[in-house]
């Protein structure tokens, strides 16, 4: 479990798992929710990493698929076999439309395009029953609550439905929506989530880091402010459909973008491999995933040595949030700006106030102010020493 003590000294609080059950591929074409991908583990090796996780102080969270399953789960199969009169028929959207030769042979609909997906029919009972009872399945083995895959593209009402059923049992779990666009907290009351995924800031960190246009931070630091009044997002500046941060804006702008992560209000979360600078740019086809998702070691210890200095630079960033608790919920202005600089404070409901400077010239630096600390970090000596 050395990987769980490299999550420890980091100073995080918890682990969120990509998509861990039954599948054909990538873990969103889901075959049987209450069966862990043999690729992982069995039940074993999953308890064992719960408990480890446990006594580490390390709350797990679940990435739950219900927007759709594979093409082969048993519904659309058993679907298709028996016809539009088979029970399954209406629990995921297949076409029975007649083919001109008066045959209703079906065929799947698809999300987005991905015709290894079918999308579930959330007007049945019977699917938000089958939703209700895996959710419980896995909180009751211990897990601390659940991320919902593209949240976006099922109805607010089939969440309300849902988790106010899971939540007569489980009523502290979390609760994050994928949500990719719109009024975050609209969208995050109307489906009573607790958070959802703050796309808008992470955009907005990357590319004005990118394109040395620091009024677009601003802009979106305006409106995370805004939107962080009545929800607490999950904020991040990497995940595991995007590419990673150190290649999009190189070494110090990754380093950037982390301070403007652990400032702000939010939940801030770090995919694993950006807190050792990792690169990787999402791909076409198959394996398109794959330069974003590479395998670990067996342990720490068998990393490289050129992201140790990013390892630190979290350490001490992640121990600011932590010595600052208020940070999730804080208000945030902007104080002044310009394309290649920018001050912002975030303040706590007592007067807090953490204040930060960022600087693109003469080369990447930071500055950060609490009332009783200062963290520096310029990037060009660091730049010099892992390239």
């Amino acid at each position: 479990m050395a990987w769980l003590d490299h999550v420890v000294d980091l100073g995080r609080s918890g682990l969120l798992l990509g998509p861990v059950f039954a599948s054909d591929t990538h873990g969103c074409d889901t075959l049987d929710h209450f069966a862990l991908d043999p690729r992982l583990g069995d039940d074993a090796d999953f308890d064992h990493l719960l408990a480890a996780a446990a006594e580490r102080g390390l709350a797990v969270v679940l990435d739950g698929v219900f927007n759709h399953v594979g093409r082969r789960h048993p519904w659309v199969e058993r679907a298709l076999a028996e016809g539009p009169q088979s029970e399954c028929a209406g629990l995921v959207r297949i076409d029975w439309s007649d083919d001109g030769q008066g045959h209703r042979r079906g065929v799947p609909a698809t999300w987005e395009g991905h015709g290894d997906l079918v999308p579930l029919r959330h007007d049945d009972p019977r699917v938000a029953d089958a939703v209700v009872a895996i959710m419980l399945h896995w909180l009751r083995r211990g897990i601390a609550g659940w991320r919902l895959d593209v949240a976006y593209s099922v109805p607010s009402w089939f969440w309300r439905t849902v988790l106010a059923r899971v939540r007569a049992e489980f009523p502290e779990m979390i609760v994050i929506g994928e949500v990719i666009h719109g009024d975050y907290p609209a969208i995050a009351a109307a489906g009573t989530l607790d958070s959802v995924t703050g796309y808008e800031l992470w955009k907005a960190t990357w590319s004005s880091l990118r394109d040395r246009n620091l009024w677009e931070l601003a802009w979106a630091l305006e409106r995370h402010d805004r939107f962080s009044r009545d929800v607490v997002l999950q904020t991040f500046v990497g995940n595991h459909d995007v590419d990673r941060i150190a290649d999009t804006v190189g070494d110090a702008g990754a380093a950037l973008a982390l301070a403007v992560l652990m400032t702000t209000p939010g939940m801030p979360s770090i995919y694993y491999g950006d807190e050792e600078a990792f690169r990787g740019r999402k791909g076409t086809g198959p394996a398109a995933d794959d330069p974003v998702r590479p395998p670990l070691p067996a342990g720490p210890d068998r990393l490289a040595p050129y992201g140790a200095w990013m390892y630190r630079l979290h350490q001490d960033l992640i121990g600011l949030r932590r010595r600052h608790p208020w940070l999730v919920r804080a208000r945030l202005r902007v104080v002044g700006k310009d394309c290649t600089w920018i001050t912002y404070e975030s303040t706590g409901p007592a007067g807090q106030t953490v204040r930060v400077g960022i600087t693109l010239d003469p080369h990447p630096a930071v500055r950060i102010r609490t009332d009783s600390e200062e963290l520096t970090w310029s990037g060009a000596p660091l730049d010099m020493a892992v390239r």
